[in-house]
């Protein structure tokens, strides 16, 4: 079973994507911000499949985040979130690390459609 690490500071969208793509199987971990994704990866250390993370997120965003994410776990698996423009554009520069950015709002089957995508491509940094 795949297991998801979403990181995104609203609470109503973790909630949302972990039901979301548990729906499809997957084990969901979840964190409020990049800091403790990241702290979340070093303790797993290897156990996660795919980080699914927001792009605007205070304390550490999710470029930061991927950007540590792909230098210190060069197998996992990142797909970004984002609901801003200039924001998508900060993140077409990571190609080479992220496999997609998904644009918000999205809804239920897109998510799911983009994870399972991103975790079948098995696309590495």
């Amino acid at each position: 079973m795949p297991r998801v690490l979403i990181a995104d500071d609203e609470d109503s969208m973790r909630r949302l994507v972990a039901r979301a793509i548990a729906m499809d199987g997957h084990d969901t971990v979840t964190a409020e911000d990049g800091a403790e994704a990241l702290e979340i990866l070093n303790r797993e250390a290897g156990a996660i499949d795919l980080l699914l993370t927001d792009i605007q997120m205070p304390v550490m965003d999710g470029i930061a985040l991927a950007l540590a994410a792909a230098r210190d776990f060069p197998n996992l698996t990142i797909l970004l979130m984002t609901g801003f423009a200039d924001q998508r554009e900060r993140a077409s520069g990571l190609n080479a690390i992220a496999h997609d950015v998904v644009t918000k709002p999205f809804s239920v089957a897109d998510i799911r459609t983009a994870v399972a995508d991103a975790l079948a491509s098995g696309r590495r940094g």
